[in-house]
């Protein structure tokens, strides 16, 4: 990697040559315009305002713009003449614990190498130091015409440095946080609690860009004259919150089905909040019992019926029950045709009309005494 600045770590009395190295690079993808009737390249060109002419980029310097609008010329030598101690050295003035630092003031990230061999056993004990001691470093630097405050800590086996902003240079967060008193229930914080563990962590480098990627294809398509077809938009609701504890609890039930992880067990952290799904009503072989209705028929007798397939298909020998059943029901006329249902019913189902005959209300005693009735009136 090519270095943009030399010089050294000073670190009391101890100097550490080094170089400084971009840590990042930029890969969003960069556009030009262009003249949409003919495709031309649009370019910004360097005028002068008074005479309107271009000027190139050696006979450009700066100025600083007073409040008046008047222009007061400063040159690089006028720069380089100010006693700037930071100018080829990043001086540390401190050392702190990281959570001092507010990430509101993270700027640019830089790799610092040693330079030389010479520069390696400083360089490392440096590096264990922070290490050992799990602090960071606040420094001082100059880079691109201006002094500048750091970071250094240890990633891996290097020493990187990151960009801060002056104090100063951060803003104090006014009208930003909403008006009014607001009252968050502990039910919802419980929620939210389990949708923060249901999203778990991450490992930081699966994360990309998609809307890159996105460009890219689409750029693609387009240089190989393909048509290119509008993607359906996502449903992401109208972004009204009507139910707080709804919205959270179908937050929570979609992270766990896009993790896979839906009726996992719920002592995991989760709130103690159960995953809630319709009951799902199952047909069971006791239900046709309870479906049945009982009525008398003008002879006396009890009838059931049942309006259930499932019962008559789980009643046990349901055959001959049909059989006993309408026998039984024949035999109200005749006893001789009771006589002869007797005689070829199978021995279960007379065991079965005999039981049916002897639970029902005056079944048996009705029948016996029928007979008799009809040879006394004779």
């Amino acid at each position: 990697m090519r270095s943009i600045w030399n010089g050294a770590i000073s670190f009391g009395l101890v100097s550490i040559p080094i170089k400084l190295v971009n840590a990042t690079e930029n890969h969003s993808i960069s556009f030009r315009q262009i003249h949409l009737a003919d495709g031309g390249r649009i370019r910004y060109r360097k005028v002068c305002e008074l005479d309107e002419e271009e000027v190139s980029g050696g006979e450009i310097g700066k100025a600083y713009e007073d409040a008046d609008g008047t222009m007061i010329p400063i040159t690089d030598e006028d720069l380089a003449q100010l006693p700037l101690p930071t100018a080829k050295t990043i001086e540390i003035v401190a050392f702190v614990p990281a959570d001092r630092i507010d990430p509101l003031q993270m700027d640019a990230a830089y790799y610092l190498s040693a330079n030389g061999v010479p520069a390696a056993k400083p360089y490392t004990l440096l590096r264990e130091a922070l290490k050992r001691s799990n602090r960071v470093a606040v420094a001082k630097y100059a880079l691109r015409g201006r002094e500048r405050l750091g970071m250094l800590r240890v990633v891996d086996d290097v020493i990187a440095m990151h960009g801060l902003l002056w104090p100063d240079e951060i803003r104090a967060p006014q009208d930003a946080a909403p008006d009014g008193d607001v009252t968050v229930r502990d039910a919802e914080l419980d929620l939210a609690d389990a949708l923060m563990d249901t999203l778990g962590e991450v490992d930081m480098d699966s994360l990309h860009d998609d809307y890159r990627e996105a460009v890219e294809e689409l750029v693609a398509a387009k240089a190989a004259g393909e048509i290119v077809l509008p993607a359906e938009p996502e449903d992401t609701g109208d972004g009204k919150v009507i139910d707080l504890i709804a919205a959270l609890e179908n937050s929570v039930r979609a992270a766990r089905k896009s993790r896979n992880v839906e009726g996992a067990g719920d002592g995991d952290g989760n709130g103690g909040m159960a995953d809630v799904h319709p009951i799902k009503k199952t047909p069971s072989k006791t239900s046709g019992a309870a479906k049945r209705t009982t009525h008398r028929t003008p002879t006396g007798k009890t009838v059931t019926r049942s309006g259930s397939s499932t019962a008559k298909k789980s009643a046990p020998k349901a055959t001959g029950a049909k059989k006993s059943t309408s026998t039984t029901k024949k035999s109200a006329g005749s006893a001789g045709s009771r006589t002869t249902a007797r005689k070829t019913a199978p021995a279960a189902a007379k065991k079965t009309a005999t039981k049916k005959r002897t639970s029902s209300s005056g079944g048996t005693t009705a029948k016996k005494t029928a007979p008799s009735r009809k040879r006394t009136s004779a």
